[in-house]
């Protein structure tokens, strides 16, 4: 069976997708060329399913999540307040797997910041 290699890209509708670009680029440093080409680090990414009526991805409405992988939590949701970002109080600790925040973009997408538990 033939299979995937990984994730190829992430696709978003917006009313203002220069300003939301722009938003992703300054607030987290995602560095996109002009085709949304996006280089990112080696490391490991999570493909998993929810219940229909979650309420972890915010509003129902939202239909999926991206997650990103941080360095240091705090240091991003602190850089994130200072900037005025809607940043959720609130972070999850998951033994052996890491640490989880959240974001809401301008358009209103809840986004999951993810500093992986350090692997022994």
């Amino acid at each position: 069976m033939e299979r995937v290699l990984g994730i190829g890209g992430y696709f978003l509708r917006a009313a203002d997708p220069e300003s939301l670009g722009a938003w992703y680029r300054d607030r987290l440093g995602l560095e996109a060329d002009e085709h949304g080409l996006w280089r990112q680090e080696d490391g490991p990414t999570v493909f998993a399913t929810f219940e229909s009526g979650t309420d972890y991805f915010g509003s129902r409405s939202q239909q999926s999540m991206l997650n990103f992988r941080v360095r240091d939590l705090d240091a991003m949701l602190a850089q994130l307040r200072a900037a005025g970002a809607d940043v959720a109080e609130e972070t999850q600790d998951m033994e052996g797997v890491g640490r989880f925040g959240w974001v809401t973009d301008p358009e209103g997408n809840r986004v999951e910041l993810w500093q992986p538990a350090r692997q022994t």
